[in-house]
């Protein structure tokens, strides 16, 4: 049972990146050593994402850090029989040591979203969350990929770069904002549509990762559907940029996407890890500092690597409808980009 559960795992995950040759390439037998922190990790989110890093077998040391709780869930996951070796770090002071020699910290920290709130909400409490971990990220590993979860993406993002400027150890290419679950959520709501299969199904999706900045290009979406009509189109979309709402609405003020944001961190870290071990063509969606519009952060295809981002890939082809969302988005992610440096700067 073990084996099946790990391989269907590594199935799943496979299915956001590499080959299945690359996978073997890579195996636990043998991977390098890869240290990864999870900032967060007692939440609702850090919870599920420190078991599926636990189950994935490019991960040699896994530091569970939060403020309080993390030594529990660190003894419950550490008794699973993979790779990883789990240590759990708890308050200010231990932050230093869960972040020492790491490789890719993720960042799941800040309080979720409650019915009627959107990500902009959460912006005061999470901006001065992100902010303290990016600073104790600049001091004790400032090589290491950062993958920021914490929302408001399209400004924590923003957030951390500044705090890594001016601790002299920015690198554009070491710091991404997960938008892994919209792809995630536009794959799975357009194979129901067009009736296929969702494991062969990839949608790219680009602009932010807040409400309308979300923009699927499912005339981009493979393998392409000549079922769907424009109606059906709008409604996918409309459906992708209100998912979180609709599972905040869903679990009825108590929570929010916790299981599939896991899943979707997961996702993302583990196409990181292969990049960073030298597996070729990895490419995922992700907001990171970008020259493709005139904003300094988009999220769009990006092609990752040794360094961390090795090339940000255009929008290819765009239908009307994508064009006319894509220059609605603009003001809006602007403003959220815009609101994150200036709380940086001023804090």
């Amino acid at each position: 049972m073990r084996r099946f559960v790990i391989r269907s795992l590594e199935s799943a995950i496979r299915r956001g990146g590499a080959s299945a040759s690359s996978c073997r390439r890579f195996s636990s037998d043998s991977a390098p050593e890869r240290k990864v922190a999870i900032l967060g990790a007692a939440g609702g989110i850090g919870q599920p994402l420190s078991l599926l890093m636990k189950l994935n077998p490019l991960v040699s040391s896994l530091a569970l850090y939060d403020i309080a709780g993390t030594p529990g869930v660190a003894a419950d996951v550490s008794h699973i029989n993979t790779r990883a070796e789990v240590v759990g770090y708890a308050g200010d002071e231990q932050l230093g040591k869960a972040l020492e020699d790491s490789d890719v910290v993720i960042i799941p920290a800040g309080v979720p979203r409650k019915p009627g709130m959107t990500r902009d909400d959460l912006f005061n409490i999470n901006a001065g969350i992100v902010k303290s971990l990016c600073t104790a990220i600049s001091k004790y590993c400032p090589n290491a990929v950062v993958t920021m979860i914490s929302n408001p993406v399209n400004s924590t993002v923003p957030i951390a770069s500044e705090v890594f400027k001016k601790a002299g150890t920015y690198d554009e290419r070491k710091l991404f904002g997960v938008t892994t679950l919209d792809v995630v959520r536009a794959k799975t709501f357009y194979a129901g549509k067009a009736k296929v299969p969702v494991a062969g199904v990839n949608v790219p999706v680009v602009g932010g990762h807040a409400g309308i900045t979300i923009l699927p290009l499912f005339s981009q979406a493979t393998p392409a559907s000549n079922d769907l009509s424009d109606d059906d189109i709008e409604a996918l979309t409309k459906r992708t940029q209100d998912g979180g709402t609709e599972v905040v609405e869903a679990k009825a003020g108590k929570g929010s996407a916790t299981l599939s944001m896991a899943y979707a961190g997961a996702i993302f870290a583990d196409a990181c890890l292969k990049g960073l071990n030298g597996v070729p063509d990895i490419v995922e969606c992700s907001f990171v500092q970008s020259s493709i519009t005139e904003l300094p952060f988009f999220a769009s295809k990006v092609r990752l690597g040794k360094n961390g981002l090795e090339e940000v890939l255009g929008l290819g082809p765009l239908s009307d409808y994508e064009k006319e969302g894509l220059e609605k988005l603009k003001p809006e992610l602007k403003a959220s980009i815009e609101k994150g440096i200036k709380f940086a700067q001023e804090n």
